[in-house]
């Protein structure tokens, strides 16, 4: 059964009424599967609500990394102030799961802090430049090694296979 026809079943399944969340890059939405059959109704409307980015991109932004640790809770892969997250929950504050729950602020903020440690970010009271450069620069130097350690590792094993 080919993709299409796999698709074209689950838009006959679907009902109208459902809601359907869908995080995509912008750029990236496409009409083919498997997202464009799940929108199109059958008189082929859709209503489209084009919400904020998600909470760990604005943290990653923040943060000025581009992932999150790989072992969460054993390594910081950023740090953020508390006045970060305070306005990073101003904006989703603003998102329609928040405002259905009819969170407080405070909700948002701890939701936001619990989003942080698991992509290893550490939230801080006050973040001066000179500390977060510093910060970079030993996190850069620990990636290489790391990465070194994980090559020089590799090699080992290959070697070790031939022989």
């Amino acid at each position: 059964m080919s993709k299409i026809s796999k698709a074209a079943k689950a838009v006959k399944k679907l009902d109208t009424g459902n809601v359907i969340r869908a995080i995509v890059r912008s750029g990236q939405a496409a009409p083919g599967p498997p997202l464009g059959p799940i929108l199109g109704q059958p008189d082929r409307t859709y209503d489209l609500k084009i919400g904020q980015p998600t909470v760990s991109y604005f943290l990653k932004q923040a943060a000025g990394i581009a992932k999150g640790a790989s072992k969460t809770g054993h390594e910081v892969a950023g740090i953020v102030s508390v006045r970060a997250v305070y306005e990073i929950a101003q904006v989703k504050a603003q998102d329609e799961c928040f405002k259905q729950r009819n969170a407080p602020l405070q909700t948002v903020v701890k939701c936001i802090i619990g989003s942080a440690r698991s992509l290893g970010i550490k939230v801080v009271n006050d973040l001066s430049a000179d500390e977060y450069k510093d910060f970079l620069e030993q996190r850069e130097e620990k990636l290489k090694a790391d990465a070194a350690a994980a090559a020089a590792a590799a090699a080992e094993a290959a070697s070790s296979k031939k022989k």
